[in-house]
């Protein structure tokens, strides 16, 4: 079976967030069977390293309509592991410093968008499935269906659209329509939306099959507190949107083996986390003790759920709960952490910004990981805390509540709340402490958290059933 993942980004290249974390790991877990022929598609950007760059290879160059346009575009390829990669090169859309934020965004992403299905005859590859994934490849399913759907060459190629994040829809004035798309103003009732153009309802509208990143996540998101206004077209198509969680790369993170932590450790020999939380505290200058360590790596921004702890954070350090942060984001959110930092040195730690050496000290150093979401599609910080054996602390919601599940129970491997309170998430970290202060309890329960499988090839297995039941 061919595969063909199309994203805006995907590591090891470009990366701005968990997209490319999937598209990076998923593509490489199918590949290991046999059965699977899977290659990724993305944009060429200029933040792409030269001596990376050096080991493509051009394969031709071709030309993509863009409304009354006609644009460049170079075919690049580059095999990594045994996903085969096509990054496809245009200047003047993609040699700019940062992949998104620009005026012309829509113009740009739907050429990568047209060019996908253009380029398909050029690298003689005609995939039984495209994986569409977030806005930017939003315009693949409206282009097949309008344009390609019943050219020979294209026929009978199945498009998954899946949503990483509902709040990021791609909304545009509806002068793209002739502007960009070149499609016939009679199907323009597939892109529009509350009076605009809404490119994710256009893939709502004409993928074969929609999926998520976690099965919460694809019930939250018929719900109007979740979806941003996109549960009104959600709930008009008559399948059901799949929820797949993601996993981790289990090889890049592994204690057992991470350079960047100051010793390494396994389940079954644990010394070595002892001596990262001591090396840490050490770096932090924090005070030693037998409280824990709580960590915390996020985005500064509400949805993160920063806002409760703003509201329980006193009592939290009343605990005697030491904190090492690291983050950006909000001013509001940087400067309440920098202010805690100042009033509580012995106890608060901050660090602005986003360094993933001090993110891997973190997640090998603390006792526990503070993640109230908002709302978390899926999120994968749980999971690697948890393979560091890092009890995590989160909100049921989303990834967050079918990844971790509460001590209390027969499965648990970490602390959960229910409601967005300052209040339930404070009860939580407090059921953490008192478990902690009872180290044969505790150890095994990080034991078991680091037992817990969240690998890509749980998730690749899903997948592949998907795929073969569109086929």
């Amino acid at each position: 079976m061919k595969i063909l993942f199309a994203a805006s980004e995907a590591l090891p290249f470009a990366a701005s967030g968990g997209l490319a974390d999937v598209v990076g790991s998923l593509p490489a877990a199918i590949s290991q069977n046999e059965e699977m022929d899977c290659r990724v598609v993305m944009p060429l950007y200029r933040s792409i390293q030269p001596d990376v760059r050096n080991q493509m290879t051009f394969l031709t160059d071709i030309t993509v309509e863009v409304g009354w346009r006609k644009q460049y575009c170079g075919i690049y390829t580059i095999k990594v592991g045994k996903v085969t990669y096509y990054l496809l090169d245009n200047p003047y859309y993609y040699m700019r410093d940062g992949m998104y934020g620009f005026y012309d965004d829509c113009e740009r992403f739907v050429f990568f968008s047209r060019a996908i299905l253009e380029i398909l005859p050029a690298i003689d590859f005609k995939p039984d499935i495209i994986h569409c994934n977030d806005w930017q490849t939003a315009m693949v399913p409206v282009f097949y269906q309008i344009l390609y759907k019943y050219h020979q060459e294209y026929e009978n190629i199945r498009i998954i659209y899946t949503i990483h994040n509902i709040q990021y829809q791609g909304v545009y004035g509806k002068e793209v329509i002739t502007e960009l798309m070149g499609i016939p103003t009679y199907h323009t009732n597939l892109l529009e939306f509350d009076g605009m153009v809404n490119l994710m309802k256009g893939a709502f509208e004409t993928a074969d099959c929609i999926t998520t990143v976690s099965p919460t996540y694809a019930k939250e998101i018929l719900d109007p507190w979740y979806s941003y206004g996109m549960d009104r077209a959600l709930v008009r198509r008559q399948d059901p949107i799949v929820g797949i969680l993601n996993g981790i790369d289990v090889e890049g993170y592994n204690p057992e083996t991470d350079p960047n932590i100051p010793k390494n450790y396994t389940v079954s020999k644990m010394a070595g986390k002892k001596e990262c939380c001591k090396k840490l505290l050490a770096e932090c200058g924090l005070t030693a003790g037998d409280a824990p360590v709580i960590g915390i790596v996020t985005r500064f921004v509400a949805h993160k759920g920063i806002q409760l702890v703003q509201q329980s954070f006193q009592e939290m350090l009343q605990l005697g709960c030491r904190f090492v942060v690291l983050g950006s984001g909000e001013k509001l959110y940087e400067d309440f952490f920098r202010e805690m930092q100042d009033a509580y040195p012995e106890q608060v730690h901050v660090t602005l910004g986003f360094v993933p050496a001090m993110a891997r000290r973190i997640y090998a150093g603390a006792d526990m990981f503070l993640m109230p979401s908002q709302n978390e599609p899926c999120g994968l910080a749980q999971m690697v805390a948890m393979r560091y054996g890092t009890i995590p602390i989160v909100r049921e919601t989303g990834g967050l509540k079918d990844s971790v599940f509460d001590a209390g129970g027969e499965d648990g491997n970490g602390f959960t709340f229910k409601t967005y309170d300052a209040y339930d998430m404070l009860d939580a970290v407090k059921r953490a402490c008192a478990l902690f202060e009872d180290k044969r309890k505790w150890n095994a329960l990080v034991r078991h958290a680091m037992k817990c499988d969240y690998s890509w090839n749980v998730s690749a297995k899903k997948y592949m059933e998907l795929y073969r039941s569109l086929v």
